[in-house]
């Protein structure tokens, strides 16, 4: 059917931001129309959250007898492997990493869009894996607006304060933040795996905080809500978000080129002491109106009508060469790290792969016994 798309991801086990990312588009997709069907290497809690939308989630491809009109990647396996199943199908790409191995866009002729979710991925995949750049768009990332409602006003001072991070540990970032908010007066609680207090429905808890430290979809989250934030990690200190402030650090995804300074008592308090409830408010209003799924999922849907336009008709001969050199390059970067193999043995294997008619669940296989 033309509205079948295949979203494809490596996990729906924990609240990760790419977990959740497919969790909010697929149901937005679904409100818009569309029939999205959710292909992850493993499952888990989010995949129930998915089934319990309506919306399909399979961990074997062949499983699958209906063939989509298109398929969406967040992952790079997972992507080649559907595509190599569909091999008519055009594909979508979509960075949300700009380090990270399966994050690589594969360059592959059939693969006719690829998304960046802020500029650091965007130059990631343009100036580092040459990807032309009128094929890359930047979509940042969005909040279910629903899930996340509006909390009261924020007191004229903040009075509780949060780090919400998945590695957020005393030893690592939070006590210079914990020292910052005793010296003010400010009591403060951590959330996040590292923890041992795992969120499942940050949008229960983050109303009851007035001051949030994260980065990331966190950060957005908490923006949505109307917290005041600080965007910090155990990379480093940004800035408190405010309303001159937020598009910028949005299309960086509050993350990694935002997070330059250290995280010191001094430099945490100055930021603190930015707090602006009134300013706070209007902040919450602009993410409120440009940052919903729902706004983004139109906005995939216009690239989904491009791609599917545009056809998955390619050279079959080109395209096992293409997949050859994309599984080689990230055989190189898995193995450059220390895992399972070595660089001339894992040649050899992605060597056999691409010449393989049985690519896909040979890709599956394989990508499970990685230590993704």
């Amino acid at each position: 059917m033309k509205n079948d798309v295949l979203l494809v991801t490596a996990s729906l086990e924990h609240r990760s931001g790419t977990d959740v990312a497919t969790r909010d588009l697929a149901s937005a997709l679904l409100r818009a129309g569309w029939r999205p069907i959710v292909f992850a290497s493993r499952s888990g809690a989010v995949a129930e959250e998915i089934r319990r939308a309506t919306i399909p989630v399979i961990d074997d491809l062949a499983t699958l007898h209906t063939k989509p009109a298109l398929i969406h990647g967040n992952h790079g396996f997972e992507l080649v492997a559907a595509m190599m199943r569909w091999p008519d199908v055009p594909a979508l790409f979509v960075c949300h990493d700009a380090l990270a191995w399966h994050s690589v866009p594969p360059s592959l002729s059939r693969v006719r869009r690829v998304v960046a979710v802020d500029e650091n991925c965007r130059d990631r995949v343009v100036l580092e894996h040459g990807i032309p750049p009128d094929r890359v768009h930047v979509l940042t990332n969005a909040v279910d607006l629903q899930r996340f409602a509006p909390r009261a006003p924020l007191p004229p001072k903040p009075k509780r304060a949060l780090v919400f991070s998945n590695v957020a540990r005393e030893a690592t970032f939070v006590a210079p933040i914990r020292e910052a908010c005793v010296a003010r007066g400010i009591d403060l609680d951590v959330a996040g795996r590292g923890a041992g207090r795992i969120i499942d429905n940050p949008e229960k808890i983050l109303a009851d905080y007035d001051l949030v430290f994260a980065k990331a979809r966190c950060a957005l989250e908490a923006l949505a809500v109307g917290c005041g934030v600080v965007v910090c990690d155990e990379r480093g200190l940004a800035t408190y978000v405010d309303s001159f402030s937020v598009e910028h650090m949005r299309r960086l995804n509050f993350g990694a080129r935002t997070l330059q300074r250290p995280i010191t008592a001094t430099l945490v308090g100055e930021e603190i002491d930015r707090y602006d409830a009134a300013d706070a408010a209007k902040t919450c209003e602009i993410i409120r109106a440009s940052a919903g799924v729902d706004l983004l999922a139109r906005q995939f849907i216009d690239l989904y009508d491009e791609v599917i336009a545009e056809g998955g008709v390619v050279d079959r001969d080109q395209e096992s060469i293409e997949v050859s050199n994309y599984m080689q390059r990230i055989a190189a970067m898995i193995f450059r790290s220390g895992d399972i193999a070595t660089p001339s043995a894992s040649a050899r294997i992605v060597q056999r792969l691409a010449r393989s008619r049985r690519l896909a669940p040979l890709l599956h296989r394989l990508y499970r016994v990685l230590e993704y």
